[in-house]
């Protein structure tokens, strides 16, 4: 049974995490008296899985998939020359879009890749992979251009009731003596389905058999390892079951643990024979952003799968959060420590693989190029998943990439070159990405200044 109210949350945006951090606490100290019933896979055989009728959709971290790998070969052959054409030198240039995780920050990579559609220098991504947040922008990413207004709507018209709802006292108090989550995430269900609709999927299967390849990362606890899925495989494999589980992996990699219920994924050991169940969360947990997770070796790409020519990757990560901060003391509280503890561990794991990415590029003669929100910008909102702060993300973003200087070409804590960074966005631009004037006025006046308000809803053009 479920007790379930919309979520609230005080002026602080901190507030309901420092909750959390207080219920997991509660919850560890009650965790022995119960637990839910499953069938899980025996432990011997977690990495031997498959997704019945889906037998090649996916591959383990840290293990080169030949199945994956295969399968990328066999998109060489499938690519337009339009799509991806070949220079005088006999090479294809081919971008590689890589989205992180960061919740409502997601707002900001939104942004973002609307304005770099109205810079009209975006390109055709010959891979898009996403976990968390950005993979619930991966497929709307991928297909491009057309999709962009959904996008826009996804992370500018949600608040938190429209992704989650908190249980009620009782419900979180049987949740913590024998449940799985603190929240529901009916509605996020809700509106994936609503966005991710047999069109969409159809449109997937097209780009996919056209050459280009959509990966989504989950973590799969029982392994535990993080898993690539291969979406566009999904998307067009033919089967009615299909969109269902394309849903699903993206659900299941915007499950943050404990806060929302696992996704639980039927699996079988060899086909017809008897059906377990593997336990995956956010994907966040294993990487928050990835290019290949070692499945596929980057020499594929740069070999083209041997059917001539010699590729070239264009690498281009958008991190959908804030890698530095500015400085906030702490309060002498437990869950004041346990939050801030927990958010410098989330920053310093993307930290480690962008530069992971970074040094993946130069192995592969790749160029690379990163984005992240700049840390003069002002993250607290009055709730969770809060429209008024997702808005004023979704204008940076797209004032940033309409500057045309806001990649940083090397790692983290490396000197950048000169001239990076957001530039002032011109009124055309603006209007050409769905931004009014006004709306950047506002963030232009709030960016530094913690007491300012953020842009309203108002402020945005409707199209």
């Amino acid at each position: 049974m479920k007790f379930l109210v919309p979520l609230r949350a005080p002026r602080a945006a901190v507030a309901w995490p420092l909750r959390l951090v207080v219920l997991v606490a509660l919850w560890l100290g009650l965790a022995a008296c119960g637990s839910l019933p499953r069938n899980a896979t025996p432990a011997q055989s977690a990495l031997e899985g498959t997704v019945p009728n889906f037998p090649d959709v996916r591959g383990w971290v840290g293990q080169t998939s030949s199945i994956l790998e295969q399968d990328l070969v066999r998109s060489f052959a499938q690519e337009s020359p339009q799509d991806f054409p070949t220079d005088a030198s006999g090479t294809v240039r081919y971008a590689h879009l890589a989205l992180s995780g960061g919740g409502a920050n997601g707002a900001f990579g939104a942004g973002f890749l609307n304005g770099w559609t109205a810079t009209g220098t975006r390109p055709v991504f010959k891979i898009v992979t996403g976990v968390s947040t950005g993979a619930l922008m991966a497929p709307f990413a991928f297909i491009g251009p057309p999709y962009d207004e959904a996008l826009r709507d996804f992370y500018t018209t949600v608040r938190s009731q429209d992704i989650f709802v908190l249980r009620s006292t009782f419900g979180l108090f049987w949740q913590l003596i024998a449940g799985e989550a603190l929240a529901d995430t009916l509605p996020l269900q809700a509106k994936i389905a609503r966005h991710v609709d047999e069109p969409l999927l159809r449109r997937v299967a097209e780009a996919h058999q056209r050459g280009r390849r959509l990966y989504i990362g989950t973590a799969n606890l029982d392994a535990p390892r993080f898993v690539i899925w291969n979406m566009g495989l999904i998307a067009s494999s033919g089967r009615p079951e299909a969109l269902e589980l394309f849903r699903k992996v993206m659900l299941a990699s915007a499950s943050i643990p404990v806060a929302f219920p696992p996704v639980f994924f039927e699996v079988e050991l060899r086909p017809g024979g008897p059906r377990y169940d593997e336990m995956h969360v956010d994907g966040g947990v294993g990487a928050r952003v990835f290019l290949n997770g070692g499945v596929l070796r980057g020499s594929v790409i740069r070999e083209r799968g041997g059917v001539g020519g010699r590729g070239r990757e264009d690498i281009f990560v958008i991190h959908n959060g804030q890698l530095i901060p500015q400085p906030d003391p702490v309060q002498r509280s437990l869950a004041q420590i346990a939050s801030r503890s927990i958010d410098a561990l989330g920053r310093a794991t993307a930290l480690g693989d962008l530069i992971r990415i970074h040094d993946d590029a130069l192995r592969e003669d790749s160029s690379f190029r990163w984005v992240t929100i700049p840390p003069d910008m002002a993250m607290a909102g009055d709730e969770v998943f809060d429209p008024v702060q997702m808005q004023a993300l979704y204008a940076l973003g797209v004032r940033m990439a309409t500057s045309g200087n806001a990649w940083f070409s090397q790692p983290p804590g490396q000197p950048q070159q000169a001239g990076h960074g957001p530039a002032p966005l011109r009124p055309a631009q603006a209007a050409a990405a769905g931004v009014c004037r006004a709306g950047i006025n506002e963030l232009e006046s709030s960016r530094g200044d913690p007491g300012a308000v953020a842009p309203t809803a108002g402020s945005h053009c409707q199209p």
